[in-house]
């Protein structure tokens, strides 16, 4: 697939071309291309993520280098460096002279801005214990500037206090996603009786297309919210948990359970419809996760042209790139959102991190490569911050949470029961996984 083009612009004033005074002689001078950095050695990227006196890092530098730099070194290793460059960085500047010295006030603010920054973008760097003890070592140093008034000691103590509360955030979410997770259904039974017609079903709890999929919106918009930076390098660097999208295969798995578990065919269809429908509001709200998950589904056909893998999924990127420019000249919230199929977008940012190299033939990092994929996650973190313009209803979430879901072998059984098998493959498929199941009961 190819890839979006870096553009200049992006890097603002980290794309000047000029190099900070001594990067050169310690650590090998960083490339620049049309006046934008293309690769550095890590020393030298370090070096330049550091703020002086008179330099202060631009902004997507920042992020672009805390964002790739993981796959080359820990976190903790890197604020260590940070570290060792500011204290020799404040050693000269206490040794200087009284105009050197009374810079120190402004030198120690920068230094408390980045640690802001990155503890603000990657809170989850600090999950480990080495980074915590490297920024309170850090930020020590940094308040023997200002010991008079305190300013920097608040600002530090206020930067801490964001961190845990970050992390202990986080920790509840993963809880409560923990005790919610829907368990599967025993479908031993499916084969022994019908479900019962007073089991409560999707129409029953929720009859409006639009509100359902406002709801489910709001489902996707929570989880966008719990997912940072950090957690999607962690995936795109260990591709194996791509394809356990939990999350996705949960709505899908509940779609094609409220179909098959339906026995009356005239209502099974009703059921159906009414999902294309909620696929339908969802792609006007622009939650295309949950669209995919409606429509992906093998029970639902009418609408799955939007998600035709040929030249692509090209219908669905002109939808999104569609919802994307309505969402940055958007006013409202309602405008605003844009939830992509996070399986696309993943394998299309795994798809730039496999076919370029992370390293040049000279040892150098190849900074243009992360620059494209922060372009890209920092598009994610855009759409995530969308505050959500639907009021939760409990009765629909928790439903929709909680459910018990058919696995996919019970999917098979209840679809041939409702249906019957067509042909000689399908009833050879029927008669050998009936067999199964009821061995297994």
């Amino acid at each position: 697939m190819p890839q979006t083009p870096i553009f200049p612009s992006m890097l603002g004033s980290a794309c000047s071309g000029q190099v900070q005074p001594e990067m050169g002689e310690q650590c090998g001078d960083p490339v620049y291309q049309d006046g934008c950095l293309v690769s550095g050695s890590l020393e030298a990227l370090i070096e330049r993520l550091v703020p002086t006196v008179d330099y202060y890092p631009d902004r997507t530098y920042i992020f672009t280098f805390l964002l790739s730099s993981r796959v080359f070194i820990h976190p903790h290793e890197i604020l260590a460096k940070v570290g060792q460059i500011c204290i020799k960085q404040k050693q000269q500047l206490e040794a200087g002279t009284e105009a050197d010295k009374a810079k120190l006030k402004s030198f120690a603010a920068k230094i408390i801005q980045l640690l802001r920054e990155w503890t603000e973008t990657f809170p989850f760097d600090f999950q480990d214990e080495r980074s915590r003890k490297e920024l309170k070592e850090i930020a020590q140093r940094i308040t023997q500037c200002d010991e008079e008034n305190g300013t920097i000691k608040k600002s530090i103590s206020q930067m801490m206090q964001n961190v845990l509360l970050a992390l202990s955030t986080r920790g509840q979410f993963q809880e409560i996603r923990e005790k919610i997770r829907q368990p599967v259904t025993d479908k031993g039974t499916i084969l022994k009786a019908k479900p019962q017609s007073a089991q409560k079903d999707i129409l029953s709890v929720c009859g409006d297309p639009l509100i359902l999929a406002q709801q489910l919106t709001t489902i996707e918009l929570e989880r966008l919210g719990n997912i940072y930076p950090e957690d999607l390098m962690q995936i795109i660097t260990h591709m194996d948990s791509l394809d356990k999208d939990n999350h996705k295969q949960s709505h899908s798995m509940l779609v094609a359970t409220e179909i098959c578990r339906v026995v009356k065919k005239k209502q099974r269809t009703r059921v159906m419809e009414f999902f294309i429908e909620v696929a339908r509001e969802c792609f006007n709200i622009g939650n295309f996760n949950s669209m995919m998950a409606i429509i992906c589904n093998s029970f639902v056909f009418n609408w799955q042209h939007h998600m035709d893998p040929s030249s692509n999924f090209c219908n669905y990127r002109t939808a999104l790139q569609g919802a994307t420019q309505r969402s940055q000249s958007a006013n409202s919230s309602r405008e605003k959102i844009v939830i992509p199929v996070f399986n696309l977008f993943i394998k299309d940012i795994f798809f730039l991190h496999k076919i370029h190299s992370n390293r040049l033939p000279n040892g150098h990092i190849n900074f243009k490569k992360f620059m494209e994929i922060s372009r890209q996650i920092h598009d994610f973190l855009t759409w995530k911050q969308v505050e959500c313009p639907f009021e939760k209803d409990k009765k629909i979430q928790t439903y929709l949470l909680t459910t018990p879901i058919y696995t996919e072998e019970a999917l098979f059984v209840a679809s041939f029961e409702n249906e019957g098998p067509d042909n000689h493959m399908e009833k050879d498929s029927w008669k050998t996984l009936r067999s199964t199941l009821l061995n297994r009961a």
